[in-house]
């Protein structure tokens, strides 16, 4: 969430930030709801002025016996307290109005990030690997499930409908091995504290990070006491409220986490895309890096969390190439975003397997997350980050098309051999 302050002292800014994502300008008329809001509580707290003072002056005319003034007095004190309740009314609506138009305003991009419209004006930062070469024909990961005969797309259908998967022996277990991996690899050798969040979340949380009000379609809810709770679109939700409404000694900061855990999305903007295999699922695993940063670290923050998400797949031996998006293309609530997109040889095509992002001060304003330094004495807002690091599903069809053999079978990555309980290769199901 942006600072109604900031934007006052800064409007044309705002509505360039925004041309830049494709979007109208709103500081016009976010100053005038502001304004009428500030109108308000003026008014309202020289109300309260007055009321005070008019009870004060009540005591003195009844001191002085001037009971004509002491009977006007009290009318006008009785007549204050029978309109305040409207104007408080209408003081919690303006505020809510404005909150809500604050909540829907997308992240001011960072200087260095590319103007664009759409991915097509993302920019290629660096390529890593080389693409496989074959005599055999490349075939999309569901091709070789079905074949191998450990993918089943039809009995989840007959379970939950579409955009799920049965994945069973050798595959499925090649799936949590490549989970595995990822966290061990996160944990043992680039310092993230390992952490297993609730997979259900209240309003707050989601509003914490983004999600709401602005993503509501594309969640999961089930009722509860009263309420609801969401399943965890991403562990980011969980990991990154985990300071919510704290204050950090910033001697403690960064503080890095990662989970590994389920995700779930109702892909409602997605109608139609990628309906063939596991690309775009509603249940899906995920290994999520999150930073709590101070001010003046973030920006390295964001290069240090893409690399060790790099990592994974340089120790997979993938092909990749890491962009950065252009302000079209970027998500609602970061101020730069790299997206790491795999090499598949079946599809012919890069696709996007981690995004990391630095989201500065946006979502610790919603949360009120702040930090202090040792000396200081006023607080500041900590700074977010959040990366996959990386999908699982994801990396699991890119190990399946990639390590392709000309049988059928599919070989095993050495780095993942310590989890496959001696199994080097995927063969067909008995």
């Amino acid at each position: 969430m942006l600072d109604i302050k900031w934007i006052r002292e800064n409007a044309e800014a705002l509505d360039a930030a925004l041309k830049k994502r494709s979007a109208e300008p709103l500081s016009a008329q976010l100053i005038a709801l502001d304004e009428k809001r500030r109108a308000v509580v003026q008014k309202l707290q020289d109300m309260q002025a007055r009321r005070n003072a008019a009870s004060k002056e009540i005591g003195q005319a009844m001191a002085t016996k001037n009971t004509e003034l002491a009977e006007k007095l009290k009318a006008e004190v009785a007549d204050l307290k029978t309109t305040m309740p409207a104007m408080e009314e209408e003081e919690r609506q303006l505020n809510f109005e404005l909150t809500d138009a604050l909540a829907r305003i997308p992240n001011i991009p960072l200087d260095d990030v590319p103007v664009g419209a759409d991915e097509g004006d993302n920019v290629v930062k660096r390529m890593v690997g080389d693409k496989p070469t074959w005599n055999h024909k490349p075939l999309e990961h569901f091709e070789i499930g079905e074949k191998l005969g450990w993918m089943d797309f039809e009995r989840a259908a007959k379970l939950s409908g579409s955009r799920f998967t049965v994945l069973k022996g050798q595959i499925a277990r090649l799936e949590r091995a490549l989970g595995q991996f990822m966290i061990d690899l996160h944990t043992s050798e680039h310092g993230y504290l390992e952490v297993m969040p609730p997979f259900l979340v209240r309003d707050d949380a989601l509003y914490g990070t983004g999600q709401l009000p602005k993503f509501e379609e594309d969640l999961f809810f089930t009722p509860h006491a009263n309420a609801r709770l969401a399943l965890i679109p991403t562990a980011e939700v969980p990991l990154t409220n985990l300071v919510r409404e704290e204050i950090l000694d910033q001697e403690t900061l960064p503080l890095r986490m990662t989970a590994l855990t389920p995700c779930f999305r109702s892909e409602a903007g997605s109608a139609g895309r990628d309906t063939r295999g596991m690309l775009r699922q509603h249940q899906f695993w995920k290994c999520e890096m999150v930073s709590i940063t101070d001010a003046e670290s973030s920006v390295d923050e964001l290069e240090r969390m893409t690399a060790c998400a790099e990592e994974v797949l340089k120790r997979l031996g993938l092909h990749f190439r890491t962009v950065t998006l252009c302000t079209g293309d970027m998500g609602f609530g970061a101020r730069k975003t790299y997206d790491i997109e795999v090499w598949l040889p079946g599809q012919d095509t890069y696709r996007e397997i981690s995004s990391c992002s630095v989201c500065g001060d946006f979502q610790a304003r919603r949360m009120n997350a702040r930090y202090r330094g040792k000396d200081d004495k006023a607080t500041k807002f900590v700074h977010t980050l959040n990366g996959s690091g990386t999908a699982v599903g994801r990396a699991l069809i890119a190990v399946l098309e990639n390590y392709l053999n000309e049988d059928g079978s599919v070989t095993i990555p050495d780095v993942l051999l310590p989890y496959m309980g001696g199994l080097k290769r995927i063969e067909r199901a008995a």
